[in-house]
């Protein structure tokens, strides 16, 4: 496995990332949310669906209706509406603070739903990073901001996402995964149209924003999925949380946000409690490899 290359991809994933949420936060400025996410979402669709066939997969299997993609592409919806909708509302590098809160956000569900064994140490963990969130949020205090909710809920979506994605055959790619994913976006953005918002004539530099979007997000997918491939899991994975560097430079550089001292205390201890995690789950993992017996010769 070489590491070094792996980790160096996932950072250019979270750089990937970070800009797709510029891009977008630029679009919600002129176009309702629902209209971003149709065009998002055919855009999407249409790129993993021609990679797809590429591959000479096949777009349309009895695996859609399987409860594990079904509940899959609900916690898309849900994280992509909320995640789209704090952009709009709130600041880049806020909304971004708490998406650092998924991997704990996966942890408790995996504990609750999965049957995961989850001791002590990684329950502190991820209380003191809830704390954290509570410090970027405020809730009751002055500086409480409603949206940032959208934000919190959007993390539950992609735990969900996350958790039902490990009950999904290996036989079905991760492309197949992103092309109904991004497919289920084009209705849901319809609806949330019909009553909210009317279609909007984009302009020039409407479309200009759409394709950043759409190319970063690409790249950046394809940068993590190789970041996956060819290092360790354990040794990529902590780099995820680059993308609230990129998120706070980009922020405070072309958009003007002033990220409280609050805010940025908060992050860092969603980051160091999710870096503990993680951290601590490799380590068990390790120990049960030792621990368990070997097979017969």
């Amino acid at each position: 496995m070489d590491n070094l290359r792996g980790s160096a991809l996932m950072v250019l994933a979270m750089a990937g990332f970070a800009l797709e949420d510029y891009f977008v936060k630029l679009l919600s400025v002129q176009l309702p949310v629902g209209q971003i996410l149709m065009m998002l979402g055919a855009s999407g669709c249409l790129v993993f669906a021609v990679f797809t066939k590429m591959g000479r997969g096949k777009l349309f299997t009895r695996v859609l209706l399987t409860r594990a993609v079904m509940l899959r592409n609900l916690g898309e919806i849900i994280a992509a509406v909320c995640y789209v909708t704090a952009l709009a509302l709130a600041d880049l590098s806020t909304v971004s603070a708490i998406l650092q809160a998924t991997p704990l956000a996966v942890t408790v569900g995996a504990a609750l739903f999965m049957g995961a064994q989850v001791g002590w140490r990684r329950w502190s963990a991820i209380l003191v990073g809830m704390a954290g969130v509570l410090m970027i949020v405020r809730p009751g205090l002055d500086a409480f901001d409603a949206s940032s909710i959208f934000a919190i809920v959007s993390v539950v979506g992609l735990a969900i996402r996350d958790l039902a994605t490990r009950a999904i055959p290996p036989s079905v790619s991760s492309i197949q995964l992103s092309c109904y994913a991004f497919g289920t976006m084009v209705p849901t953005g319809a609806v949330m149209l019909m009553f909210h918002g009317n279609l909007t004539p984009l302009e020039p530099v409407s479309w200009l924003y759409l394709f950043g979007a759409m190319v970063f997000g690409v790249v950046a997918y394809y940068f993590i999925v190789g970041a996956m491939r060819v290092g360790e899991v354990a040794a990529v994975t902590p780099f995820r949380y680059a993308r609230l560097i990129f998120a706070l430079i980009l922020g405070m550089t072309l958009l003007g946000e002033r990220p409280d001292m609050w805010t940025l205390i908060g992050a860092a201890i969603i980051i160091a409690s999710g870096l503990y995690t993680l951290i601590r789950e490799q380590r068990l993992a390790r120990a049960y490899r030792r621990a368990r017996p070997a097979g017969p010769l």
